[in-house]
């Protein structure tokens, strides 16, 4: 294995972990969802259309900024949020975490220790543990242990100091964002821009979160309907997106906002998926699984790979994903588009493989936009705003 993959790997592991952590749980509901009769297409007055109208001013194929300009940036700060929309960014993406007194908190993962300087905080060494949050056992601070007033004496640090050493400039400058502080954020934002900038939302660990009598799914309308935004006419476009299916089925019938499901190629032990009905975990997102899902979700959040040309037996085989999704009234939003080598597909990587740091150069991240607009596809995820909102625009 080369350099290059090696390292691709560590740098998607936290996403991919997470990932693997919900196909037990997303077979089992798609197993009930084809038991139950297809939802009617969609039609002017289901989410999916009327946000449509509700993102009018807003320029199609979106371009999402994944945990804001997170490729310059320190994730999930306001500082990584304002660049993006500085970028041209349609929608920022905070992920969704609680905090012991139960508010919603931008973070990846429910673990801070990655991501914030807790550790040079001795006050909160003893909250140090070890849990396992739908992942093997992992040692570190967690959010849930922390009040919001013991998070805010904290600062956000760059996650992949290793690959974006340019980014630890900017470490312990910035402390973490609560959802209300976003709301807020984006709404001055966008009055300074002069254009809407819509919230793309993850609600991270929500099983988890309710195992420890923190259930996120009517606290997280709430905040909504506390801040004018459970509706499709607010003056922020917004999606709900989720990798575990039942919290998207339990809020459907309380918000007329779009809803996102997300998941990646990566299969399930045979067990599970014979289990579930499944001879191959690609019946998931296949035509018909993908009706399925329609039944809960306006929209599907596939992971590149999936979108994206395949080699079967020495063959290329183009996806339908997209062709079959829009067949299924679903829109297409893929993750993740990011500037590195790595993190690139090997057919968009440049620069000379035996340089030492040609793992972290860019590669040709706008090829890789410019085929997936011309893929017809609703949108995407980049820690790079900046190029692809280019692409786009010039595509246009």
């Amino acid at each position: 294995m080369s350099l290059a993959n090696r390292l691709s790997r560590t740098f998607r592991k936290t996403k991919d972990i997470i990932v693997k952590i919900h196909f037990g749980l997303a077979l089992a509901i798609v197993a009930l969802v084809a038991c139950q009769p297809k939802a009617p297409p969609a039609s002017s007055d289901t989410g999916a259309d009327s946000q449509i109208e509700a993102e009018a001013a807003i320029k199609e194929p979106i371009v999402i900024a994944h945990r804001g300009a997170s490729g310059y940036r320190p994730e999930h700060t306001l500082e990584a949020y304002k660049l993006a929309i500085e970028q041209g960014a349609d929608f920022i993406e905070p992920d969704l975490v609680l905090t012991k007194d139960g508010i919603f908190i931008a973070r990846h993962e429910n673990e801070i220790g990655s991501t914030t300087n807790v550790a040079d905080h001795p006050e909160f060494a003893d909250r140090k543990t070890t849990k396992s949050v739908e992942a093997p056992p992992h040692e570190g601070w967690y959010s849930e242990d922390f009040t919001l007033a013991e998070l805010k004496t904290l600062r956000s640090k760059e996650r992949l100091p290793q690959f974006r050493p340019q980014n630890t400039e900017y470490d312990n400058q910035f402390d973490v964002p609560t959802l209300e502080e976003i709301i807020d954020f984006t709404r001055e934002q966008s009055k300074i821009h002069n254009r809407p900038i819509g919230l793309y939302i993850e609600l991270k660990h929500p099983a988890y979160f309710s195992g420890i009598d923190l259930p996120m799914e009517e606290a997280f309308l709430k905040v909504l309907e506390d801040n004018q935004l459970n509706a499709l006419d607010s003056d922020i476009p917004i999606y709900i997106q989720c990798f575990w299916p039942q919290s998207l089925m339990q809020m459907r019938d309380k918000t007329e906002l779009p809803l996102v499901y997300l998941f990646s190629s990566q299969s399930p032990p045979e067990e599970i998926l014979k289990a579930n009905g499944l001879s191959d975990w690609s019946e998931m997102y296949s035509a018909e699984g993908l009706k399925r899902i329609s039944s809960f979700a306006d929209g599907v959040g596939p992971s590149l790979d999936l979108v994206l040309p395949s080699i079967v037996e020495g063959e290329r085989v183009e996806s339908t994903l997209i062709a079959d999704a829009h067949e299924a009234g679903l829109k297409v939003h893929a993750w993740t588009l990011r500037s590195e080598n790595m993190a690139l597909p090997e057919a968009y990587r440049k620069g000379d493989p035996s340089q030492a740091d040609y793992a972290i150069q860019t590669g040709n991240i706008a090829q890789l936009a410019s085929d997936l607009f011309a893929a017809d596809i609703d949108g995407l995820f980049s820690d790079n705003p900046d190029i692809i909102v280019q692409v786009r625009d010039e595509l246009n």
